[in-house]
């Protein structure tokens, strides 16, 4: 969205963007206009194979940092902050103690250490489903359950002292505002939160070992707080400027790019990836192939993320193209703009070559920690640039599969794409062909922090609902289908789904082999 002129009076939110490496701040107008930006990042932690950790205290930092920086930006234009409200990302989990601070670097939704948790809980079907339909959460390493489990079992003495669990969003609203509580659209991503009765369920958080005791009350995602005045002299902003408490990343890029009515799809390829559809109440599929998160009040998204989406890439570029470092810095050239170009040259289908990019196990569709990634079908032929283009497709054939499962919801009719994987024209036409849909290309491509600001123009009275947004974004350009390519991959996402299925039993073996090592 580009800048236009606007009076000085209108009303301005900071949309506080806490991503997995990274955090944006970016304040709108109401009607979707950027007035000013910055962005900060910190590193994620793997100190043990299957860990993924973050420092709490370090990502707050980050993000007093760009809500500072932000905010004065906006004084140099003249211009008045009227709130910040925040997204941030799903799954996290860390044990405080009595003053709320973290007994221990915060576990992220890439933390797959709890597997073994998860295929003990698996081998009790019936349990598994009744969880499942009661939060929308199939059962997953993912998932701050199966993370407060692994804690019990694994570290007793950590788990014993702990007072409370808490989330990234959790921990960030209380530093701003000095009140615990958490959203409801986080509180459903936990695998504890009863979505029909839209309470903490006992039977799990007792299977857990925990009780409503360790929660935070939960609240709306319009929910506001003023800002502490601790909070306020550190950031250099007014006493009492509402906070409001937002919803996870997720959820609000629907909200962001427009993707607010019937039909409507979110499709985003970042680090990892997701397809995402809105419902009027908690929908949950009957083979358990997607989750269920809530947006607003009355409004739910379903859908499916994967693990591996843009990170798979990146590996690419590091570990086969070598592309890693200041070499091709140092003469203005983009290393994925070269692989691109490199991926161009091969035809659909990558002659034959298939990517499994399930480096890091999988969430949707298959819910299965043990996957590990490979390429199927080499021959003398293929090259660095036919793996490139099979790892583009490869990423798309696991965001089929998701929507395979989302159209036994309703139709699909309109898909829109966030993320990264927007800078490369050819990946948009490969999903495209892949899906057999034309998707398109919004003129926003800061969904999740617009979606927050959304939440707070909701909050003030300056916007009704989400539906608001419809109108303020535009297509910027649509991808269609073409039809030999789609053929192509149609054929060979068929063999792609057959490798899974059976090859289940080799992927738990090499996993477990690999554990040893």
């Amino acid at each position: 969205m580009g800048m236009t002129m606007d009076s000085q009076n209108q009303e301005v939110w900071i949309g506080v963007d806490v991503g997995t490496t990274g955090v944006r701040a970016i304040a709108y107008t109401a009607e979707g206009v950027s007035v000013s930006s910055s962005e900060a990042f910190y590193p994620l932690l793997t100190p043990h194979p299957d860990w993924a950790e973050e420092s709490a205290l370090q990502i707050y930092e980050a993000v007093e940092e760009v809500v500072k920086k932000t905010a004065a930006q906006l004084r140099y234009k003249n211009k008045e902050l009227s709130g910040i409200a925040l997204s941030t990302v799903m799954h996290s989990f860390a044990g405080l103690d009595e003053n709320k601070e973290p007994l221990m670097d915060m576990q992220t939704w890439a933390d797959s250490r709890s597997a073994g948790i998860v295929r003990d809980m698996k081998k009790d079907p019936d349990l598994c489903r009744k969880f499942y339909e009661r939060t929308g959460c199939p059962i997953h390493a993912s998932y701050p359950l199966a993370k407060i489990i692994w804690l019990k079992t694994y570290q007793p003495d950590l788990f014993g002292q702990m007072k409370y669990i808490g989330s990234l969003k959790d921990y960030i609203f209380y530093n701003l505002t000095g009140e615990w509580v958490i959203d409801k659209s986080t509180a459903s991503t936990s695998g504890m939160y009863n979505e029909r009765t839209l309470s903490w369920d006992d039977e799990i958080l007792a299977y857990a070992g925990i009780s409503k005791e360790y929660m935070p009350p939960v609240v709306s995602t319009t929910y506001s707080h003023a800002l502490s005045d601790v909070a306020a002299a550190k950031l250099g902003l007014p006493k009492g400027l509402p906070v409001v408490i937002g919803a996870t990343d997720g959820v609000l890029v629907n909200v962001g790019i427009g993707a607010v009515n019937p039909g409507q799809l979110s499709c985003t390829i970042g680090t990892s990836g997701a397809l995402r559809m809105l419902t009027k109440e908690p929908k949950t599929d009957p083979k358990m192939r997607t989750w269920c998160y809530n947006l607003v009040d009355d409004v739910w998204v379903a859908g499916g993320a994967i693990n591996n989406g843009g990170m798979i890439l990146r590996w690419g570029r590091d570990k086969i193209c070598h592309y890693g470092g200041n070499t091709l810095e140092s003469l203005d050239i983009d290393p994925y703009d070269l692989m691109t170009m490199k991926a161009e040259h091969v035809e659909a289908g990558a002659d034959g070559l298939i990517c499994l990019p399930h480096f890091t196990g999988e969430r949707a569709p298959y819910w299965n920690s043990e996957l590990r990634g490979m390429f199927f079908g080499f021959s003398l032929n293929h090259s660095r640039s036919h793996m490139i283009r099979a790892v583009m497709e490869g990423i798309c054939y696991c965001l089929n599969s998701v929507m395979v499962a989302l159209k036994e919801f309703g139709p699909v009719e309109d898909i829109r794409v966030s993320g990264s994987f927007t800078k490369s024209q050819l990946w948009l036409q490969i999903l495209s062909d892949v899906l057999n849909e034309p998707i398109t290309l919004p003129d926003n491509s800061e969904g999740a922090a617009f979606g927050a600001a959304v939440l707070g123009f909701i909050s003030s009275g300056k916007l009704k609902s989400i539906a608001d947004t419809a109108e303020l974004v535009h297509a910027k350009k649509v991808y269609t289908p073409q039809a030999g390519n789609a053929e192509t991959y149609k054929e060979l996402y068929s063999i792609f789904e057959q490798l899974y299925d059976n090859l289940l039993p080799q992927f738990t073996a090499i996993t477990a082999y690999q554990k040893k090592l």
